[in-house]
């Protein structure tokens, strides 16, 4: 399902994290079964008869809307947070608003996807989100997953710490819906991969996961990555451990089907006829659910290097600097095969956006 990107007043275009329209000043209100953009009037808007109301951290930026028969006035991303910083600490929540952005798009297109989203507070295990500053008490904040847990440093939502992050690890990407992805690629493969035979394809494809964690973690920051690493992994990091190489992967997936999702809503396509580039036209997809990974890694090669030529117009570096050597499209087409195969119906994805079928925390 995709989103519709445009002001229902004056049909301008907007940003999923619009409040306001920037044409016509409009007060908008984001409600996801329809992932659509409805005006809103004091805190509410009437969509097909039912009342919906928005979310009761708009004041921090979340512009979801929640129907009014909710035993919670939060609409379902920011329930889905289990821990944030103190009310009085409002530096931190400033970070959190940004964060809270990310998450609301990762939630969106994990749910665009057909993938379950079982909350924390519906069952043990179920998916949730500490979003604590390390900032804010000086406590060591580990970015992490345990047990349906995703833990992020708030801090990372400051550019300049994060870039020195980045250069310090020699990583290409780093950004915050990267690390909410990767997380999220750890949750779900407990939750997509389940009985022995696809456990048993899950190892041969990146390794045991049952290895030592912490061996692998004390050894790959002493000696680093193994030479020619390059030819089977998408990352550095992904040659850790199996757990990371499978969550790297999951992040990358999901990096590759949200980019073409959003090519396609716009109607970015590349035209054959007027470039020269190739001899057939690349029409990216809203979905890829019934298409081959060979499709979609053909799509997204022919658009990344597009986008990475924009990019370096602007003098930027490359948008997307990996490559995805035959090892790697051979992870992707494990995961493109356990994402495919686990989707939910319609209507009870839907039922994910109003509360009373989660609501029980």
């Amino acid at each position: 399902m995709s989103t519709q990107p445009r002001c229902p007043h004056c049909r301008h275009f907007v940003y999923l994290d619009t409040l306001d329209c920037p044409e016509c000043g409009a007060s908008l209100a984001y409600h996801m079964p329809s992932r659509q953009f409805f005006g809103q009037r004091k805190g509410q808007v009437r969509i097909d008869g039912e009342l919906w109301h928005t979310c009761s951290n708009r004041g921090w930026k979340c512009n979801w809307l929640v129907r009014d028969d909710a035993e919670s006035g939060r609409c379902l991303s920011c329930r889905l947070t289990r821990r944030r910083p103190d009310a009085a600490d409002t530096v931190a929540l400033e970070k959190l608003a940004k964060t809270e952005e990310a998450k609301r798009r990762l939630v969106l297109q994990l749910a665009d996807l057909g993938l379950p989203l079982v909350a924390w507070y519906d069952r043990p295990g179920g998916l949730g989100f500490d979003l604590i500053s390390s900032l804010s008490h000086g406590e060591r904040v580990t970015i992490g997953h345990a047990n349906g847990i995703i833990t992020i440093d708030l801090a990372e939502s400051l550019d300049d710490r994060r870039e020195a992050l980045r250069v310090r690890l020699g990583e290409p990407y780093r950004t915050m819906l990267g690390h909410l992805r990767h997380e999220v690629g750890h949750y779900f493969q407990n939750v997509l991969v389940v009985g022995d035979e696809a456990w048993t394809r899950c190892r041969e494809i990146f390794g045991d996961e049952r290895a030592s964690y912490r061996d692998a973690l004390q050894r790959h920051y002493r000696t680093g990555a193994p030479e020619h690493w390059q030819a089977s992994f998408i990352s550095e990091y992904a040659t850790m451990h199996p757990w990371e190489d499978f969550a790297e992967t999951f992040a990358h997936y999901l990096h590759i089907t949200g980019t073409l999702q959003t090519a396609a809503a716009i109607g970015i396509r590349l035209d054959a006829a007027s470039s020269g580039i190739r001899d057939t036209d690349v029409v990216p997809r809203e979905s890829y659910e019934d298409a081959s990974v060979r499709l979609l890694l053909s799509d997204w090669e022919w658009m990344s290097q597009a986008f990475n030529r924009i990019n370096r117009s602007m003098g930027f570096g490359d948008l997307y600097p990996f490559e995805l050597v035959p090892a790697v499209r051979s992870k992707f087409e494990f995961v493109h095969d356990i994402v495919t195969r686990a989707p939910v119906l319609t209507r009870e994805q839907e039922s994910l956006a109003v509360p009373e079928e989660l609501e029980r925390a």
